[in-house]
């Protein structure tokens, strides 16, 4: 059963990547913690308190909001270390990876296109992968950062909002299975190698 260990927010706000500057969200940081487990909003466009900058890529109904597997924290602690990227012994903070909901028990492999993740208050669907961008290496401090997402698959997931309403850290949330026809992981890698071989 997933459950949800922090949820995260963050504004649009300008951020020099390659000497241009660009507005970016991805620095999310915890609005709702096991600690402090205080009820966010959820509407059909996101969560109270979040935007997205670039909304070709991120937001918008189908990718409202972004799930991210804390399973996957260790192996990015590791990698940032080998890259010795800035900060790499600190302990990665949730919303690192620019991940509205840290959640624990549910890996991209575990969950399809069109599962629902059932929560007291609130029903998100699974969308899609998220794909890497150059902000998310930028973030991450190192030089191959998209491209290791790309390889181990550890992409996480955006969710459409069913059933609008709250979420808080600390809660557990059902798996309603959808059609079940192709998985998290599977399009991931599929997309990735297409995009390789256009």
């Amino acid at each position: 059963m997933p459950r949800i260990l922090s949820i995260n927010t963050a504004a649009a706000t300008p951020l020099d990547i390659n000497g241009k500057r660009v507005l970016t969200a991805i620095g999310k940081r915890a609005a709702s913690t096991l600690d402090d487990p205080r009820r966010i909003a959820v509407q059909p466009l996101g969560l109270a308190g979040d935007e997205q900058a670039d909304l070709t890529v991120h937001g918008g109904l189908s990718k409202a909001v972004y799930a991210y597997p804390i399973e996957h924290y260790a192996f990015w602690q590791t990698v940032r270390a080998q890259a010795q990227a800035a900060g790499w012994g600190d302990p990665l903070p949730h919303g690192m990876l620019g991940e509205n909901l840290t959640i624990e028990g549910l890996l991209e492999g575990q969950v399809w296109i069109g599962d629902v993740l059932r929560f007291p208050d609130c029903d998100l669907a699974v969308s899609e992968p998220r794909h890497p961008c150059f902000k998310f290496q930028h973030v991450m401090g190192f030089k191959h950062a998209t491209k290791m997402m790309v390889q181990s698959g550890f992409c996480g997931f955006y969710l459409a909002v069913r059933r609008p309403g709250t979420l808080a850290a600390g809660e557990s949330g059902e798996l309603i299975p959808g059609p079940r026809e192709v998985n998290i992981r599977e399009l991931f890698l599929s997309e990735m190698r297409r995009k390789k071989d256009d």
